[in-house]
């Protein structure tokens, strides 16, 4: 079976790498002169288990485990650190807290509790007020998102998949079985093709005449200078009510928080006057941000391949034979790559995914609803 991927991100990489593992002549096609280039990296890099939908805490854990078994698997050093994510969560939110924390123990991660007295003794550079109680993942944490392609594109090439760069898919038809693909490099052609093109996913898409609803949307993230004072790592910490972030990457601190009115685009200029309206919220939570000095060239955008639910859309496509999608992670894509590979490797060369419920993933939800949300959306969206 051959099969060409589109995009050399971290999810085309594990795609091509579990796909040319079970057998597939694998061809990875990216318009980037170089991999991990795009959203992977620019990637804020977190790794969580602490999610509201079921299939996103079981690709959490396949991953996680992926992970710490990269190097003698695959190859390489994907920087996984369990430095943890602290979800800060106001009085009004502590029910649906709890049902969640109920499903994620069921389903094997591991989340604590954590009491205010609590809070207090572990975090006290925190401001606490109107925090009811904090959910702490202690298995959740930091990965490398560079060192994890290029671990997985080394391993696919060495089972014999071709990788090319400068390779932008410009034109895709499907002729007597197989797709013909025109690239920056030339036709290629294959039994299937892998959409893991990211926040570019719908164009893709449309050149195969399938309609897909991911959408494009900035994410600044902005990074002080080294900062004294505070125990370095630190969890990624949530502040849910005001929904801003913060983690230590070495010394520094990198914080950022969503635009609800970013507009979808491919931008990737960092949003200067955002900043302001980020440490009005943060500072309450966060006071010592006052006193940290933001370093300006280490800022950068990223973008978010959202959908309207927030879940991916994973598996083959009905409407489209030999097509199959691997995009619209919402923020999420870095560290569900390793299962969305094996997803991917078992609805190709199975026909069908045995790992995961992809029920709420598949494209066809969105059939007969326009753009509206799915019943199994997402509600832990960073």
């Amino acid at each position: 079976m051959d099969v060409l991927v589109v995009g050399a991100g971290i999810t085309g990489a594990s795609c091509a790498y579990h796909l040319a593992r079970r057998g597939a002549r694998v061809r990875v096609v990216e318009r980037a002169p170089l991999p991990a280039t795009g959203s992977t990296g620019r990637s804020a890099a977190g790794l969580r288990h602490q999610y509201s939908h079921p299939e996103n805490v079981r690709m959490s854990l396949h991953s996680a485990a992926a992970l710490r078994a990269f190097g003698a698997d695959v190859g390489g050093e994907p920087g996984y650190r369990t430095v943890g994510y602290l979800f800060l969560l106001p009085e009004g939110d502590m029910a649906a807290w709890s049902e969640q924390r109920a499903m994620q123990r069921r389903l094997g991660a591991r989340v604590e509790p954590l009491d205010t007295a609590t809070l207090e003794r572990r975090f006290p550079y925190l401001a606490l007020g109107g925090v009811a109680a904090g959910s702490f993942g202690p298995d959740d944490g930091v990965v490398d998102p560079h060192g994890i392609t290029l671990g997985y594109l080394a391993a696919a090439r060495r089972l014999g998949a071709e990788v090319h760069f400068d390779a932008e898919v410009v034109e895709l038809r499907r002729r007597r079985g197989r797709w013909r693909a025109r690239t920056g490099i030339g036709v290629l052609e294959g039994d299937v093709v892998v959409n893991a093109a990211g926040p570019t996913a719908a164009a893709v898409s449309a050149l195969a005449g399938v309609a897909l609803p991911v959408t494009p949307s900035r994410r600044n993230v902005y990074l002080t200078a080294p900062l004294d004072g505070l125990p370095h790592p630190t969890p990624l910490i949530v502040d849910v009510a005001s929904g801003v972030y913060l983690r230590s990457e070495g010394r520094r601190v990198l914080f950022g928080l969503s635009n609800p009115d970013e507009t979808p685009a491919e931008r990737l200029d960092v949003d200067w006057s955002w900043l302001e309206t980020v440490l009005e919220r943060a500072l309450p939570r966060f006071p010592f941000l006052e006193h940290a000095a933001l370093d300006q060239r280490a800022c950068w955008a990223g973008l978010y391949a959202m959908t309207p639910d927030h879940l991916p859309v994973l598996g083959r496509c009905a409407s489209a034979e030999g097509l199959a999608h691997a995009c619209g992670f919402s923020g999420h894509g870095v560290q569900h790559a390793p299962a969305t590979g094996l997803i991917i490797a078992e609805e190709v060369v199975d026909g069908r995914c045995a790992s995961f419920d992809l029920r709420d993933f598949r494209l066809e939800r969105f059939e007969g609803k326009g753009v509206g949300r799915t019943p199994g959306m997402e509600r832990n969206v960073v």
